[in-house]
């Protein structure tokens, strides 16, 4: 009989830890609610089944919070009548709830005594449609299938190409690959036909601390679980005394973090979304302070590089003819083809009205999407200084030419025995327009480096596409590489006291090491700033509580102006939404480890909206765990944010042929 507290438990634990994260399966909730999962740990362990924790079982495995198992099951897509194959039986738990989802479970178990324990108890619940066996994880169950439906448990070693054979065609196989000692990446692989396969990356799962001892949760786990309500409440309310408040972006007064970021050559000024007006505002206001009253000597940020060369051609007032197509015209458009950018890029051409030609603030890309844009721009360079070499860079290039239209197809291509990929032919090229320097750059400058920056951006683009398909880390590190390599250029070529100021999204410009991305393994932009230029770099972070934000749904659709959710309880979000200031500048660097604000120095979430959002599952699609003052040195809060305002081609009609965002 199911225990009345157990059970009372059992529906908080679904309502708070899953439901409100943003599973929102019913019949995966339903299934959670139902199954007691006191039944199926260790006695010891039991006062622990429903908290946020790991439950450890034999040896080294673990039973990971109800919530890393819910996430899994909805990638399932399981309606009822499916037969599923489960590697990782462990305690058994998972397979009961499948038992509930699905009309037939095989499950696979590689250690003995858990694969024998767990057939005893399904044996005494009366759980006749599960089956255990023990036996290899990678070698499934290959003489029942094949099966609707694949789950890999985490903290189970198996192999997808192993596996996926035992999928029918339509089914789908979901496992939890580890990315760090704390994080699994969710991946979902889905059998489209007899010989193809497609996998997408879900969500990154935090697997929680397991209980210190047999049935006892601890005390400081990581994130918000276990951190008292009222010291959560006394930190907000130090939050918001230590803060700056301000009225609003055109007001604030600046001047006390103009004297914090003092000397730095780097100021890297981020976004908690891709989409939110008030971060862009206030962003450009700061670097409108710090070009006027401080000298920077341009502006970095997250964008391809020949769009923003023509948009530095119109503010420097170039004398080169504009380039022939609209800047920032593919998806996402309206990251930076909206009003916000749009006014900054209006000020920066009359401020440098005003300068001399030398002393005009510069704006460049640091991003390497724009392949084939970036092409076309070292052809144009070199037919016109050096006709011989254009010829044969244009047939280097040309390896790379069926794939202008899907850049990602690409990399399916190089996967496939015998075909060659492009990296040598690339990378010749880059290699021989740096030794060419002295010929070419020695009269050509600007120029030059600009034909140079495309020439390296294609050569790590090429590599960017063909390592997509090894894992999200290595892209990921090779493209924040290529924007500090990019950085690193630009401040060289403005000399030795040259400043720059860096636009990028929160994830980019925070250092990796204070997140969770360091247990996966990867760097970013921030990070590598703190190692070269360390107290001369300032990371300056956002957030905002609610609102509205500028989204798609998935990658190319349509722009939506989406309600952004208010933030997670135990996020840091919610610690500056409950500060009750709506508007605020933290300084952060050198926060004291025992001052009023040492609580800032916990792991909480943090939420990140890029140009996606996905509000169903918000929480595995957009937190991740972090130190705030870690990350950054400053931070800038918004309680309640609006959307960009994207621009339009009627709104662009009438304007001279240099505009940047014309048509």
């Amino acid at each position: 009989m199911d225990h009345p507290d157990y059970a009372r438990r059992r529906q908080v634990m679904v309502r708070q830890q899953i439901a409100s994260r943003g599973v929102e399966d019913e019949r995966v909730l339903a299934a959670l609610r139902e199954v007691a999962r006191e039944r199926f740990v260790p006695e010891s362990a039991r006062d622990a089944a429903y908290e946020e924790v790991s439950l450890r079982l034999d040896g080294d495995r673990l039973l990971p919070q109800a919530y890393v198992l819910a996430v899994a099951l909805a990638a399932l897509e399981l309606r009822g009548g499916e037969k599923v194959l489960e590697i990782g039986t462990g305690c058994g738990y998972g397979s009961a709830v499948l038992a509930r989802l699905a009309a037939e479970v095989r499950s696979v178990e590689p250690d003995a005594r858990l694969a024998e324990r767990a057939a005893e108890l399904f044996a005494r619940l009366g759980l006749h449609q599960v089956h255990v066996r023990h036996g290899a994880a990678s070698g499934g169950w290959e003489e029942q299938g094949p099966f609707d439906a694949v789950l890999v448990q985490p903290g189970v070693q198996a192999s997808a190409e192993a596996l996926r054979g035992q999928l029918r065609v339509g089914g789908r196989l979901v496992m939890a690959q580890p990315a760090g000692s704390a994080v699994a990446e969710l991946v979902r692989t889905r059998r489209v036909s007899e010989l193809r396969y497609e996998s997408e990356d879900l969500a990154d799962l935090r697997i929680a601390a397991p209980a210190s001892r047999a049935g006892e949760a601890p005390g400081a786990r990581r994130g918000a679980v276990g951190v008292a309500a009222d010291a959560t409440a006394r930190l907000a309310v130090a939050v918001g005394r230590a803060g700056e408040a301000f009225d609003d972006i055109d007001s604030a007064d600046l001047e006390p973090l103009l004297r914090r970021i003092g000397r730095a050559r780097v100021v890297l000024i981020g976004e908690a979304t891709h989409g939110t007006s008030e971060f862009y505002r206030m962003r450009q206001r700061i670097t409108r302070e710090l070009i006027e009253k401080r000298g920077f000597d341009f502006v970095a940020v997250e964008g391809d590089w020949p769009d923003c060369a023509r948009i530095d051609q119109y503010v420097r007032h170039g004398e080169q003819p504009a380039a022939r197509w609209k800047a920032f015209a593919r998806f996402p458009a309206w990251m930076w083809r909206n009003r916000e950018v749009a006014g900054f890029v209006d000020w920066l051409r009359e401020f440098n009205a005003a300068q001399r030609p030398d002393m005009r603030s510069a704006f460049y890309g640091l991003d390497l999407y724009s392949l084939y844009g970036s092409i076309e721009r070292v052809l144009e360079y070199l037919e016109r200084v050096d006709p011989a070499t254009a010829s044969v860079a244009r047939q280097r290039y040309g390896c790379l030419s069926p794939w202008e239209d899907d850049p990602a197809g690409y990399a399916r291509a190089t996967l496939t025995a015998g075909y060659r990929s492009c990296e040598a032919d690339v990378v010749a090229m880059l290699r021989e327009l740096l030794q060419a320097r002295a010929g070419y750059g020695g009269h050509d400058g600007e120029r030059f480096l600009d034909a140079v920056q495309n020439a390296r951006l294609v050569a790590n683009a090429e590599r960017y596409y063909r390592t997509m398909y090894y894992g999200s880390r290595e892209s990921w590190n090779l493209r924040d590489g290529h924007m500090f390599e990019t950085l690193r250029t630009l401040l060289d070529f403005h000399g030795p006291q040259s400043r720059a100021v860096v636009w990028a999204h929160n994830s980019h410009v925070g250092d990796s090491a204070a997140t969770e991305m360091a247990l996966r393994g990867e760097f970013n932009l921030g990070r590598l700033c703190r190692k070269a230029f360390g107290a001369q770099a300032y990371a300056i972070g956002f957030g905002t509580h609610a609102g509205q934000v500028a989204a798609a749904d998935s990658w190319g659709a349509e722009m939506q102006v989406m309600e952004l959710r208010p933030s997670a309880s135990g996020s840091h979000e919610r610690v500056f939404h409950d500060s009750g200031v709506p508007r605020l500048l933290l300084p952060m660097r050198g926060l004291a480890a025992d001052g009023e604000l040492a609580g800032l120095r916990e792991s909480r979430l943090q939420r990140a909206v890029g140009v996606l959002y996905r509000a169903q599952t918000e929480m595995a699609s957009h937190y991740f765990e972090s130190v705030l003052p870690e990350q950054y040195d400053e931070y800038i809060w918004f309680d309640r944010s609006h959307a960009v305002s994207p621009l339009g081609s009627l709104s662009l009609e009438g304007l001279p042929d240099t505009y940047p965002f014309g048509v």
